[in-house]
């Protein structure tokens, strides 16, 4: 499974709740007539990722796919037939963006992230390592996703979880906690 990441910040002049409600109705749409390949998306308000609005107020969109296949498809279906309207009214609202592709490397895609610790490999250590340090915390109802191909402006690995993960020190990790926005709060 992959994910695409999208990060994006409203406009000033645009109001909190309208924003949402715009990022709402596109994820709806999107939802009511998916492209190949589309699982479901996420959309989570957040503040403290340097990456998206310079670590200010933010929003982390996922949208969960089966492969790499079903990105065209995705960017395709975005804009166009029922769900352009309210793409194009999301996109208007916004002041930036950026964006990244992930692969889910352990646990299962949670359905309401409450954080997200992003952090790098240290030096030294090697994938397997790494990844057996964290099976205590995948198998606990965390999804632990890995950046794919080294496309995207964050940190290599994302780990979600219900509440604040325990994660070991030497990965020097920057939890962010996570609203939902959607599906809705």
């Amino acid at each position: 499974m992959l994910a695409y990441v999208f990060w994006h910040w409203r406009q000033p002049s645009i109001d909190e709740t309208d924003y949402e409600n715009r990022q709402r109705a596109f994820h709806r749409a999107l939802a009511a007539a998916p492209s190949p390949g589309f699982q479901r998306s996420l959309s989570h308000a957040l503040r403290g990722a340097p990456w998206a609005a310079d670590g200010g107020d933010a929003y982390e969109d996922w949208y969960l796919m089966v492969d790499s296949a079903s990105l065209d498809p995705l960017n395709s279906a975005a804009i166009s037939a029922s769900r352009r309207a309210p793409h194009d009214a999301a996109a208007a609202a916004a002041a930036g963006g950026t964006a990244g592709i992930y692969s889910l490397r352990q646990g299962a895609p949670l359905d309401r992230p409450g954080f997200a610790a992003w952090f790098g490999k240290p030096a030294g250590m090697p994938y397997e390592e790494l990844f057996e340090s964290l099976s205590p915390a995948t198998g606990q109802g965390a999804a632990l996703w890995m950046r794919y191909m080294v496309l995207g402006p964050s940190p290599e690995f994302c780990l979600q979880s219900v509440g604040a993960p325990s994660l070991p020190a030497e990965l020097g990790a920057r939890v962010v906690p996570l609203r939902a926005v959607w599906p809705g709060e």
